[in-house]
């Protein structure tokens, strides 16, 4: 199998703009990036985001006060990843942990929290013994994992599914109901070669868990690499993830959660949220801000600032899912 050389082929990328041709304003148009804490809803299919400070000001962006559930968000820890854009992922994840763990007052804890991918480094057994450790003192009812290339790069996913992957099909794929919204987890990261891929069993599968639900019923997919291409010259989308999208078309809400690119990016499609989450290690630079992608370094101090985690409230009485992201420099 194949791996995305994000890591060797960048040595630390320091972002220095490249001449590729993209046209930025227009890409910026249908996208949002930030490093900083935002608050995403979405009313009739239109987005609004704020940052928080300002959401705080105005009372929330106008998310509704009853609250049916939360849940959280973590996404490329890389553990086992030592070197200068983050000497310290297990640090990190363990302030990202400590970050879900703060419960405001008011507020119910998050009923579980989802990880989307790049576990590990290596897909070591060392590795998958630390993130778990670290990953246990989250105060959640479940965790629930999809894995990433790196988690599948030393033994074609054979620890991940051992350690991750109990009860899933396939190559760890799955779905579950909570409080009346279907969840599914789907992998990307099997054979990946340029880009990410489900294959024409895992596409099967999804058409046929999804056949008895009613249009209706909220829908949350995630996985680790985009659905959607974020930016095909690195490779940051899934070759078949318009088959995937397709199927869901007949649902009045769908929100798509990913990781894999280690920033926040949004995008709406008609009735598809696309939304992909900071690292708890490292970021890359933004699409085409580079010559390549991979760990970024960042100036001494900032580092929490541009990673994070998110919170996704299903709030009662709204079509679709209101998603803040967090830096784990917030509350710092």
């Amino acid at each position: 199998m194949n791996r995305f050389k994000e890591d060797e082929v960048a040595k630390e990328n320091e972002g220095r703009p490249a001449s590729d041709g993209i046209d930025r304003r227009n890409f910026l148009g249908c996208m949002a990036w930030a490093g900083t804490g935002l608050l995403w809803t979405m009313a009739g299919g239109v987005p609004t985001s704020k940052l928080l400070a300002q959401a705080a000001k105005s009372g929330g962006a106008g998310v509704g006060k009853v609250e049916d559930f939360s849940f959280v968000q973590i996404s490329d820890s890389h553990i086992g990843f030592n070197k200068g854009a983050n000497p310290d992922v297990t640090g990190t994840l363990q302030t990202a942990i400590d970050r879900i763990n703060v419960v405001p007052a008011g507020m119910k804890a998050p009923d579980f929290m989802i990880h989307t991918g790049d576990i590990t480094q290596n897909s070591k057994a060392a590795e998958f013994d630390t993130s778990a450790q670290v990953i246990k003192s989250a105060k959640v009812g479940e965790v629930f994992y999809v894995p990433g290339e790196h988690d599948f790069s030393l033994d074609d996913g054979a620890l991940y599914k051992q350690r991750f992957g109990k009860g899933t099909v396939g190559n760890g794929w799955y779905s579950y109901n909570h409080k009346g919204v279907h969840f599914v987890g789907l992998n990307n990261v099997v054979q990946v070669d340029a880009m990410g891929n489900l294959g024409a069993e895992q596409l099967a599968w999804l058409k046929n868990d999804l056949a008895g639900l009613s249009a209706s019923t909220p829908i949350v997919v995630f996985a680790h690499i985009p659905l959607w291409m974020v930016y095909e010259k690195w490779g940051w989308g899934t070759a078949d993830g318009a088959l995937a999208l397709a199927m869901l078309k007949r649902f009045g809400s769908v929100t798509v959660l990913n990781g894999h690119i280690h920033q926040v990016v949004q995008k709406v499609e008609g009735n598809v949220a696309f939304h992909t989450a900071m690292a708890t290690a490292f970021p890359q630079p933004a699409p085409g801000a580079a010559p390549n992608p991979g760990p970024m370094v960042v100036p001494a101090g900032t580092l929490r600032s541009v990673l994070g985690v998110t919170n996704v409230k299903v709030v009662r009485g709204h079509s679709h899912l209101a998603v803040v992201d967090h830096t784990l420099a917030e509350g710092a």
